[in-house]
């Protein structure tokens, strides 16, 4: 039998998926799960790597295509790691929504942003909730001690897996330079905080994303039907494994990953522009290279804009009824991250508030379309400043959001705005072609967006950038 196929394990906040792909990159099978935080005996919310683990192992035991997987990459979502003791988990993995960590007065927060490396250093802002990684091993190792002495190797959660599967344990810049505070990346070392706590001392040692660590356990083999000689790769984060597939592309790229987050990444873009405060930081991409980032949680609030509302409802119709009747969306409208995290969304209907049920499903999806594009639209901006030229590549679920992409070209003229037409989501795309390394690419599928035609947009944007700024 032909070992021809790649298993993708791609793990996200909000969904997983497996994808069963063959050598020339299509899909032949697929499986997903909703993925949530389980309470955890320790008293937070932690990763539900029990759950994930049970489905792994009864989807693939089932699927006739598992005996034909020649290698197995993951790839998760980020602020997220794995300690092992000698036997396996040391402590329930945390979720870095986890809001139980410490009160902004109490001795721990303070002594912890006593400690942690400046803005300087780690080119990483201060997140709330567990959003810096650091935070959570922080806490759970000053609150938690009996479990923290348990702790023998701290992993990236996409090494996690990979582990689980090879049984050889392995860390990778990508997870551990994603908003972390245990990263520096024009450094490419350890924090002066993560050497300190010795955190440095427990990760696994450094490996690329696509080095293979060995190949599946021989119990695991047999108990989900993968060959024997199925070989595992060490992964990656799933921002950076989108990113990955244009790292040898043109100048002046920036590619939108979207998702839960969306995640805007700009390869060479200058580190001085970034800010702090407008949730900016530096991604470090599978080469190791400093990544100027910018993100906000557009999953999130365009499901909370669209409040039930079909999501490809609106028409440029429904979008030239909002310009008309001056209808805004302010943000904020999800609690974690983005350069407006300080604020609570509102929806003004001529300097009025109103309610979205004040306005029907159709102006609801409109107005979330738009408002993403809005964000987006400023947040390249503030990752180019000055620069009217570049290429923004969207992946990802608001690339098939044709009301979405022909706003954000509108909004940034000068640019030049892509979708891509892969039928396989940027970050398991990515993570299949880590496993092809050493292969020629082929050319990605992208295709120009067409910008759409409505006067006012422009005064509207400008309108609403200005309320953002005088607020």
């Amino acid at each position: 039998m032909a070992l021809d196929l790649t298993l993708v394990i791609d793990i996200g906040k909000s969904h997983a998926k497996l994808l069963l792909v063959d050598d020339s990159g299509e899909v032949l099978e697929q499986h997903g799960r909703k993925n949530a935080p389980v309470a955890a005996p320790l008293g937070y919310s932690a990763l539900d790597i029990g759950g994930l683990t049970d489905w792994i192992c009864s989807t693939l035991a089932a699927s006739r295509l598992t005996r034909r997987c020649a290698r197995v990459v993951p790839c998760t979502h980020g602020a997220a790691f794995v300690a092992l003791d000698d036997e396996g988990l040391a402590w329930p993995p945390l979720d870095y929504e986890f809001d139980g960590y410490a009160s902004q007065t109490s001795a721990l927060h303070q002594a912890y942003q006593r400690q942690r490396d400046g803005f300087n250093a780690t080119l990483s802002p201060d997140l709330p909730m567990g959003l810096n990684a650091a935070r959570q091993l922080y806490w759970l190792q000053h609150t938690h001690p009996e479990a923290w002495a348990r702790t023998r190797t701290l992993l990236p959660y996409p090494q996690y897996w990979a582990w689980w599967l090879s049984g050889v344990a392995a860390s990778e810049v990508s997870s551990l330079g994603c908003h972390t505070q245990l990263w520096l990346p024009d450094a490419h070392g350890y924090s002066q905080l993560a050497q300190t706590q010795g955190w440095a001392a427990l990760f696994a040692p450094l490996a690329p994303a696509w080095q293979v660590l060995g190949t599946v356990r021989p119990e695991l083999a047999e108990a989900l039907g993968l060959p024997k000689s199925c070989e595992i790769h060490v992964g990656v984060h799933d921002s950076n494994a989108c990113l990955a597939r244009y790292l040898a592309s043109e100048q002046d790229l920036t590619v939108v990953s979207s998702g839960t987050w969306t995640v805007l990444m700009a390869p060479d873009a200058p580190t001085t522009t970034l800010d702090a405060e407008r949730d900016m930081l530096c991604n470090v991409n599978v080469r190791s290279q400093a990544t100027p980032t910018a993100r906000f949680m557009g999953g999130r609030e365009f499901a909370a804009l669209l409040d039930g509302a079909p999501a490809d409802l609106g028409t440029p119709a429904d979008v030239a009824a909002l310009l008309q009747s001056q209808t805004l969306a302010l943000p904020s409208f999800a609690p974690q991250g983005g350069p407006f995290m300080q604020r609570v969304g509102e929806v003004l209907r001529a300097g009025q508030a109103v309610g979205l049920q004040d306005l029907p499903p159709a102006a609801r999806s409109a107005l979330a379309a738009l408002y993403c594009a809005q964000v987006t639209a400023w947040l390249v901006g503030q990752l180019r400043p000055g620069n009217p030229a570049s290429t923004v590549v969207i992946e990802g679920p608001l690339a098939r959001n044709p009301l979405y992409l022909g706003l954000l070209q509108a909004l940034l003229p000068g640019h030049r705005c892509c979708a891509s037409l892969d039928a396989m989501e940027g970050t398991a795309r990515g993570a299949w072609m880590l496993s092809h390394w050493a292969q020629p690419w082929a050319a990605q599928q992208l295709q120009a967006v067409p910008g759409l035609h409505l006067p006012g947009l422009l005064p509207y944007h400008a309108d609403w950038c200005a309320r953002l700024h005088t607020s």
